[in-house]
């Protein structure tokens, strides 16, 4: 869906409602890809629907345009040679539990956090379980039993279970694993955190869970290529130990230990901390932070610091987007004639909180 460009007093906003349901239902057409930029030694970008670059997929054996983000993670993983802290919100990709698992069975220290609503192994469920799932879960229920299905004989075996099953293969081999309940609490429901850190030196950031849909695409949709993501791979020690900085307060003693970890607003408020990665200036900052801090303080706050310095165009590319103070920002810079574009997911675009309205 396209609305045209709506003329401000000064400006424009150009708002784009990104209608990923009709892209997916569509044969995807390989063309000649786009020549890549130039990436930066230190800090590199991919997406999962790029045009310049193409992939097979390892799970459905299609080809299609993108960068292949899970190989990305397992690469730099399988090159570990003293420590991997993972903290992702969902993990189901069992190429990535298998990595995982081979570095800590080889000496390598693994540790992973994920949110307590992905702790539960699909392969663990019992019938009467799954019959009580709600419809959504029962889908993705449904699509790792496709994904387990390795002989494609409509049953899935223990041995089936054990390859596919990403947290089953995980406990199999005994990594450490805990989730936002280690604080003593129900759960933080804000364990969003999608990075990993490799020798205290590479570090991923993404926006993708580790699933087959924010990945690659829906394996039971032979046309979809999932939602639509991106990862940035960046060599930094100074870097990194902010990002274990971070690991260390959400893991506090570990599994079977008090319950000291830190998880949502419960962690320590830490300001802005700017880091210096070859020639570029690199700003971190870790939400959530508590409501008794100010909201210039908070992550939202630094990205509307961001937005003030525009001077001729500012380029959103959004899931969700619902703050009223940057959207605010937004409609201030585009009466100085600076151009707004959007890009916000048609599942959200047009919801009452939604400032794509509000942009519109």
């Amino acid at each position: 869906m396209l609305f045209p460009s709506i003329r401000l007093r000064f400006g424009y906003v150009l708002l784009l409602a990104f209608s990923l349901t009709a892209c997916l239902n569509k044969p995807q057409q390989l063309v000649r890809p786009i020549s890549p930029l130039p990436q930066d030694p230190l800090i590199k970008s991919y997406f999962n629907q790029s045009q310049a670059s193409s992939y097979t997929e390892p799970l459905r054996q299609q080809t299609r345009l993108g960068d292949n983000l899970e190989e990305i993670i397992v690469n730099t993983i399988t090159n570990a040679t003293s420590s991997v802290d993972v903290a992702v919100q969902e993990l189901r990709l069992p190429a990535i539990a298998q990595v995982l698992a081979e570095r800590y069975q080889a000496g390598v220290k693994v540790r992973v956090i994920i949110e307590n609503t992905y702790n539960r192994p699909w392969g663990s469920l019992s019938p009467s379980e799954v019959d009580r799932l709600p419809e959504r879960e029962r889908n993705r229920y449904n699509e790792f039993i496709q994904l387990a299905d390795i002989n494609m004989d409509g049953e899935i075996s223990q041995d089936e279970i054990n390859r596919r099953d990403a947290l089953i293969i995980l406990s199999n081999a005994g990594v450490p694993l805990i989730d936002d309940t280690a604080d003593g609490s129900k759960g933080s429901g804000l364990m969003h955190h999608k990075f990993l850190v490799v020798d205290g030196e590479s570090i991923i950031v993404t926006s993708a869970n580790f699933t087959t849909s924010g990945i690659h695409g829906d394996f039971s949709e032979p046309l979809s290529r999932g939602n639509a993501n991106n990862l940035l791979k960046i060599e930094s020690l100074e870097l990194a130990e902010l990002f274990t900085e971070e690991f260390n307060i959400l893991w506090g003693d570990g599994p079977g230990g008090k319950p000291d970890s830190k998880f949502g607003v419960k962690k320590p408020f830490r300001n802005t901390r700017q880091v210096l990665v070859g020639d570029t200036k690199v700003a971190v900052q870790f939400s959530p932070i508590s409501s008794s801090q100010s909201w210039q303080e908070s992550v939202n706050g630094l990205i509307n610091q961001t937005l003030e310095k525009a001077q001729t165009s500012i380029n959103l590319s959004l899931f969700v987007f619902s703050s009223q103070p940057l959207v605010n920002t937004l409609e201030n810079k585009s009466l100085q004639r600076v151009l707004i574009q959007g890009l916000i997911d048609p599942s959200f675009a047009y919801r009452y909180y939604s400032e794509g309205l509000d942009m519109m």
